[in-house]
């Protein structure tokens, strides 16, 4: 028995199982040359195939296998009709071989009424707003998506990912050609609105949008993100939707460490990352604690630690924020896994 044990602990430590990945994006449209080459470098690799043919009025695609995951989170950039709604829905492969029914993903609207599908837990999985999460692991999903006439889809993305694996790349060495650093993005702050203690989200979707050229007015990001379901603005998929509409190609990915997120940072990409922090986690921060806050992530200092503009911050010129990276790092991946937004111009 204790020859067996030693040999299963062997095998956990192979390299073959090191190589498992932790999560994967896999991409549909015409990739952006600095997201592509990124991917590249990250843990997390991206793969790229042009979208089906739309027929009908749907997108659906053929069966895609991907490493093991349990979460799933969709992103969709559409163009046009900006009334029309655009729905997505994802089916996975159960570990008996078997299809699941499709789970819904809500409506978006560009303009109008957009919401999230009403939480539903059951025996195959659940979507909570954004993210379908599995009670196992699957290998392989399935898309299709209804587009209205007038609409023009020009991306659908899908991070894939098993939560246990999201700290298998934390603390790698970060790539110190890349520190001391920084990009200049506009410094935008939530709370200098009525109500904009919640809109981190768009706030910092909004300071991207800046940095590209593209400046928009904090609260029209905000009324622009809304889910009438969720009673709030940090949809994350509906955030993505909407850099769209101003000319971005943009998606929700999972990182697996901040050395990921440097290969972005090298090639002129700042990041949207999402924290959760306790009471004194985060030492500097304006907000004492948060459940999750959206920063976004500008470079890095002499010292390796991540340079953000924080919207929690009470003026605009007060956003820049340095904190140390391993706390950091911990609370990103801690809190959804290293979720973070990739938006950049679509050319």
């Amino acid at each position: 028995m204790k020859l067996l044990w030693i040999t299963c602990a062997a095998l956990l430590l192979s390299p073959l199982a090191q190589a498992v990945p932790y999560a994967q994006q896999t991409s549909f449209g015409l990739p952006v040359a600095a997201i592509q080459a990124a991917q590249t470098q990250a843990s997390v690799t991206g793969t790229w195939q042009p979208l089906p043919t739309l027929q009908g009025g749907r997108l659906e695609s053929a069966p895609i296998t991907v490493p093991p995951f349990n979460e799933l989170i969709p992103s969709w950039n559409v163009l046009g009709a900006v009334g029309a709604p655009f729905t997505l829905e994802v089916r996975v492969r159960r570990p008996n071989g078997q299809w699941t029914p499709y789970f819904n993903f809500g409506v978006w609207r560009a303009a109008g009424k957009r919401q999230s599908a009403p939480v539903v837990k059951t025996g195959d999985g659940t979507v909570n707003t954004d993210v379908l999460t599995l009670p196992y692991r699957s290998t392989a999903f399935q898309y299709r998506a209804a587009v209205e006439a007038g609409q023009h889809v020009s991306l659908l993305s899908f991070n894939t990912s098993d939560t246990a694996l999201r700290f298998q790349e934390q603390g790698r060495a970060g790539r110190p050609l890349v520190w001391n650093k920084t990009l200049t993005v506009p410094g935008l702050s939530q709370m200098i609105y009525p109500g904009g203690e919640v809109w981190c989200s768009p706030t910092s979707v909004s300071m991207l949008l800046g940095f590209w050229g593209k400046s928009v007015r904090v609260p029209d990001a905000a009324q622009a993100t809304y889910d009438s379901v969720y009673d709030g603005f940090g949809n994350w998929p509906f955030n993505m939707a909407y850099a769209a509409t101003r000319g971005m190609q943009a998606f929700v990915t999972r990182l697996g460490s901040l050395r990921d997120a440097e290969v972005f940072l090298q090639r002129g990409v700042p990041l949207v990352l999402s924290v959760r922090f306790r009471a004194g986690e985060l030492p500097g921060a304006p907000l004492s604690w948060s459940d999750g806050h959206l920063m976004v992530l500008v470079g890095f200092d002499a010292q390796g630690n991540p340079v953000v503009n924080d919207p929690a911050a009470k003026s605009d010129v007060s956003v820049r924020r340095t904190y140390p990276r391993a706390v950091f790092e911990r609370l990103w991946l801690n809190h959804a896994g290293g979720m973070t937004y990739v938006i950049t111009p679509r050319s």
